[in-house]
């Protein structure tokens, strides 16, 4: 009789790809994650998808940055050629990739910068290319996290342009200037070296705006809308399932993995109970897909 059930097939598997080889270094913020090579990266996708988990999500740590963020791009770039090995070893799991500026660019910041600001029309080139480098590596969905107006329609024109129509996009439609990104910022070395990114992401107080987000995103090509963060974001979940017939993605963000790992460290909650609660609640809002860094320990749990 329970309303709301949940299954490993529901999840998608953050990983961060880094540079060199047998590289396995665990983010200390995020304890169980890791900034892993190519080739680690391969092994740990081999777990992901013996656990029954379809897809990951991988974000880039290139070697070099630099203003333009031109290693987003770059065709032998450390997620090109971590798509191309998972595709080689597991071509049935789903490679989904993260289309943005910030773990490319020498100042952190998610698009071009000029006069210490961050111009919109001149990063939807970069962005595109980047969407179609990934696709041309064997990405089987992108995925732009930026909040760059008219991002989507920039990305679905280059990819159909360039031969990729069969090419779904994943927007983060409604992302917000959370607080709870600070660890995901540790693990791609991305916190901005000035300012913040709240010109270009989403007031927290604000949830209207988040169903006019997600209706442009859609008019623009947008296959599957995204909120994030989402723990604290449920109405939001919750309004754009009501509204849009398209699937509702929800990422379950670092900063919200870290403290219930945090709090379970000094034995002040359940750690499995909280995470199964907490990942329950996404899906019972709405969300058809749920990114999150437990995606393997709930697994586990589920599968037993």
């Amino acid at each position: 009789m329970r309303e709301t059930s949940l299954s490993p097939d529901d999840f998608i598997y953050p990983l961060f790809v880094t540079y060199g080889k047998n590289v396995r270094k665990e983010i200390k913020s995020m304890p169980g994650c890791f900034q892993e090579s190519v080739d680690s990266v391969v092994r740990h996708t081999e777990e992901v998808w013996s656990l029954g988990i379809p897809a990951v999500i991988l974000f880039g740590i290139p070697e070099r940055k630099d203003e333009i963020g031109s290693g987003a791009y770059d065709p032998h770039g450390v997620v090109q050629k971590a798509i191309q090995a998972i595709k080689n070893k597991i071509p049935e799991l789903y490679v989904i990739t993260d289309v943005c500026m910030c773990e490319y660019t020498s100042h952190g910041h998610c698009g071009i910068i000029e006069n210490n600001d961050v111009k919109n029309d001149p990063t939807l080139e970069a962005l595109a290319k980047e969407a179609v480098s990934h696709a041309r590596a064997g990405a089987d969905m992108v995925a732009p996290s930026d909040m760059m107006d008219g991002r989507v329609e920039a990305i679905r024109t280059a990819l159909d342009a360039e031969g990729f129509p069969e090419i779904p996009i994943m927007s983060y439609a409604a992302k917000y200037a959370s607080a709870f990104y600070g660890p995901f910022r540790d693990a791609a070395e991305s916190t901005p070296q000035f300012g913040d990114r709240r010109s270009y992401q989403m007031d927290p107080a604000n949830r209207r705006e988040a169903l006019k987000e997600v209706a442009l995103d859609i008019e623009e090509g947008a296959d599957i809308v995204m909120v994030k963060p989402a723990m604290t974001y449920l109405d939001v979940i919750s309004d754009i399932k009501e509204n849009f017939d398209l699937p509702v993605a929800a990422y379950n963000v670092s900063g919200e993995y870290s403290v219930i790992k945090a709090a379970a460290k000094l034995g002040w909650i359940d750690e499995e109970r909280a995470m199964m609660e907490v990942l329950t609640s996404i899906k019972r809002a709405g969300a058809d897909i749920i990114l999150t860094y437990f995606a393997k320990e709930a697994a586990k749990v589920l599968n037993r």
